[in-house]
């Protein structure tokens, strides 16, 4: 018998199973308790305002060590995602290098029950690693997408994954904030558990993804050093960009775009509880609104997109975000002017409500849209080290936004520093005129084409 090559663009990607497909979105619905309740809602506003708290500097020192903590994180991930990406698809161990971030972020974020007010150096390592291990999972579950499908229902498949994710944060932050209650120095005992309930949350509820996800793709001989396969493989894969110019355009301006988004993850409780001073019943009314409405835009977009393209819909998300944050920016103002205009007595809380719809809407169709635009873009033999690719922009874009929002506010205060999202996401959007998706699915065939695989023939 002699080997005869098997182009892989000739065979078209076959859906696969519902059972696997939800398996696979059931990481996200899993996930979403730590990115919830660790990094958004309860323990960055608790970390901010009961672990450090307000030193005399309207919480500046706070938020600007909060920063660092996740900027520091990202960092770790820019520089060894690719890597652990390219040892991925050498060695096609996807499910392993998963098991083992979740292992680690389950295991971090458990122990954030012993982080104490003062205790602000050990909050900042458990921070540290736990964002990196949830990251890095981020990366390795994504690359698992140009698997499950054609490219025609890529985005149907991604907008799935977020959407039941963000019905996962529902569940788990519902109850955080029913249960545990407020982020206060007076109800610090119960609220610390939120750390082992987000860990316990994400420990059992991504069970299905490890039962009913199939590791596809061969194995490479053994023989080499991981370091050096790796090295060699990401060496390769950049020399081969030039071959993926849309890819390429996309990553720069998803640098700028995402770098927004995690100002938003990272900062709007915070913002909320800081410049709009909402109390605890408003707080859990925008819980609910973002994530219903997030979950919304997740899967409504992702049906949109595989209509009018992914790009279309990438570049109308972003022009969301924008009005969003001019939005978030102009609350107090403009429910200051509508109080004086209108004889009203409306508090900035209930306006900053309204705001929330457009900022969940943009949340959860914007990070689907370029999930799925990287998919489509990614010949299926380098899809992990292309989601490694996307997990390095990810990242960069979480340490130059937050770090930039952490010195930004230092100087200005929070409300002024937040427009530095809307300047972000216009550059976004600019780059993103110069990407072509025609012709990046066409590179990403044409790749498979050059680079067939060797089978046996009978």
């Amino acid at each position: 018998m002699s080997a005869v090559p098997v182009a892989a663009g000739d065979t078209p990607r076959q859906r696969a199973s519902r059972k696997e497909i939800f398996g696979w979105a059931m990481f996200d619905f899993a996930n979403q308790a730590f990115t919830l309740l660790i990094i958004t809602v309860v323990f960055g506003e608790l970390f901010t305002t009961v672990i450090v708290g307000d030193r005399g500097d309207d919480y500046r020192l706070a938020n600007l060590l909060w920063s660092l903590a996740l900027a520091v994180s990202y960092l770790m991930v820019v520089i060894t995602g690719p890597l652990c990406g390219a040892v991925m698809d050498y060695h096609a161990a996807k499910k392993r290098f998963l098991f083992v971030s979740y292992l680690a972020t389950v295991g971090a974020t458990a122990m954030l029950y012993f982080v104490e007010p003062g205790y602000v150096v050990l909050g900042l390592l458990l921070i540290v690693v736990a964002n990196y291990a949830y990251s890095m999972g981020e990366s390795f579950i994504a690359a698992f997408l140009p698997d499950l499908g054609p490219p025609e229902d890529m985005g149907k498949i991604s907008g799935f994954g977020w959407s039941l994710g963000y019905v996962g944060g529902l569940f788990a932050a519902g109850f955080t904030l029913l249960v545990l209650g407020e982020a206060t120095a007076d109800n610090f005992e119960r609220i610390r558990w939120v750390g082992p309930f987000a860990a316990g949350f994400f420990l059992v509820t991504a069970i299905p993804t490890f039962l009913w996800v199939k590791e596809r793709g061969t194995p490479q001989p053994p023989g080499k050093p991981y370091r050096q396969i790796a090295w060699e493989r990401v060496a390769t894969t950049l020399h081969e960009l030039r071959h993926f110019r849309d890819l390429g355009i996309f990553l720069v301006s998803l640098l700028f775009s995402m770098a927004g988004v995690y100002i938003i993850i990272a900062f709007a409780f915070i913002y909320g509880a800081q410049v709009i001073g909402w109390d605890e019943a408003i707080r859990n009314i925008m819980f609910i609104i973002v994530q219903i409405t997030a979950a919304a835009g997740a899967l409504g977009f992702g049906f949109i997109q595989d209509r009018i393209g992914t790009k279309l819909t990438y570049l109308f998300t972003l022009t969301l975000w924008v009005a969003a944050i001019f939005a978030i920016w102009a609350t107090p103002e403009v429910t200051a002017f509508l109080n004086e205009s209108l004889g009203l007595e409306w508090e900035a809380q209930h306006l900053f409500l309204v705001v929330g719809c457009l900022a969940g809407l943009s949340l959860g169709s914007s990070q689907s849209a370029s999930r799925a635009l990287v998919g489509l873009f990614s010949p299926t033999r380098k899809a992990a080290e292309f989601f490694g690719f996307w997990g390095l922009a990810n990242k960069l874009a979480g340490v130059i936004g937050i770090i930039g929002l952490g010195l930004l506010q230092s100087v200005v205060g929070l409300q002024a520093s937040i427009l530095l999202c809307a300047a972000l996401f216009i550059t976004a959007i600019l780059i993103c005129l110069a990407v072509n998706q025609a012709r990046g699915q066409q590179a990403a065939r044409d790749w498979e084409t050059r680079n067939p695989i060797q089978g046996g023939a009978g």
